[in-house]
């Protein structure tokens, strides 16, 4: 008899990897990425290690992201992460037979999904669904995603946007974008390259996005000092970066993922857009912690929106709770597998 905690919800991210179980909560939270040896074909690192080694490794090893825009680019490697982080998260040695939830962005293939159920089933799960990461987010922010009233769900993560709305345990109406938070780090990166000759490194991107990134103006943020490499002469250089130039590097994306959100509303049915209206949009996601990102969507779209109480976790939280209504959500056709 499989005991309680070894039934997980893993949401497999393109930027990072969580995995919620059953009577425990959140146990992993890891960087989905893993340091190769090139010559000797052989994993070194996974998760976070892994990430420490980015950009500074020789030639003959490189640290790698599996996962692209949320599906399984490469399925060895991913397989090899997925049993590292599994092993981790149940805390034991060798193989267990567990039950699993995933989450894929709502855009995923049958291929897709297919990879990422076959990654799971080939280290030991005994059972193995998928669940679109919209309506796992919904579930997790408490949403009330079986009762006949719409829910909207805008999901932003590393690789993908979903934009879901939810009634009677499916999804009624979606739009999937791959402009999410990767596609801000590297609209950052290439300003700064382009503004100040200065090339940085993903990460340094990702922080400046975290730190002083914004959908609009937002008065209570500070210029930020950074480091680089100065294309001119290749030395080290620090310099200072306004708000503003990053709230401009960013427009083009966040109008893309605004554009997204008025879409869907535009063709959800008028008595769900109604319920929405009433209830407000609900954020979720790391992308979705952009300052001022909540407040342009609400002036946009004229309907309240706000960011859910754990936007990092709530997908791997929904996965976890899935497990709970297994039969529920397959009936209404929102798990796969």
């Amino acid at each position: 008899m499989l005991r309680l905690g070894h039934d997980l919800g893993i949401d497999l991210g393109t930027a990072n990897t969580l995995i919620y179980m059953r009577g425990r909560g959140l146990v992993l939270n890891e960087p989905s990425v893993v340091a190769i040896d090139v010559q000797e074909k052989r994993v070194l690192a996974v998760g976070k290690d892994a990430q420490e080694m980015a950009g500074k490794t020789p030639s003959d090893i490189v640290a790698v992201r599996p996962l692209r825009d949320g599906v399984v680019a490469d399925f060895t490697v991913t397989e090899h992460m997925l049993q590292h982080f599994i092993m981790r998260a149940i805390r034991r040695r060798g193989f267990t037979r567990f039950r699993a939830v995933i989450g894929v962005p709502s855009g995923s293939t049958e291929v897709e999904r297919r990879a990422v159920m076959d990654a799971a089933l080939a280290i030991g799960a005994r059972l193995v669904r998928v669940i679109e990461e919209p309506m796992a987010a919904a579930i997790g922010a408490g949403l009330p995603v079986h009762e006949p009233v719409g829910s909207m769900v805008v999901d932003i993560g590393g690789g993908t946007t979903d934009v879901a709305v939810i009634s009677l345990g499916g999804i009624v109406e979606r739009h999937s974008s791959k402009v999410a938070g990767d596609h801000m780090d590297a609209a950052i990166t290439h300003y700064i390259r382009r503004a100040h000759n200065v090339l940085i490194g993903e990460r340094t991107a990702e922080r400046i996005k975290r730190t002083i990134g914004s959908a609009m103006e937002v008065p209570y943020l500070e210029p930020m000092t950074v480091a680089g490499r100065n294309l001119v002469n290749g030395l080290p250089v620090s310099l200072d970066i306004e708000p503003e130039e990053i709230r401009n590097a960013l427009a083009e994306s966040v109008n893309h993922i605004v554009e997204a959100v008025l879409h869907t509303l535009e063709r959800t049915p008028p008595e769900l857009t109604a319920d929405i209206m009433e209830r407000g949009i609900v954020l979720t996601g790391g992308g979705a912690m952009l300052h001022g990102l909540a407040d342009l969507i609400a002036k946009e779209t004229r309907i309240p929106t706000r960011l859910c109480d754990d936007p990092f976790g709530v997908v791997a939280q929904g996965t976890g709770m899935a497990l709970e209504m297994l039969d529920r959500l397959e009936r209404s056709n929102a798990l796969v597998g």
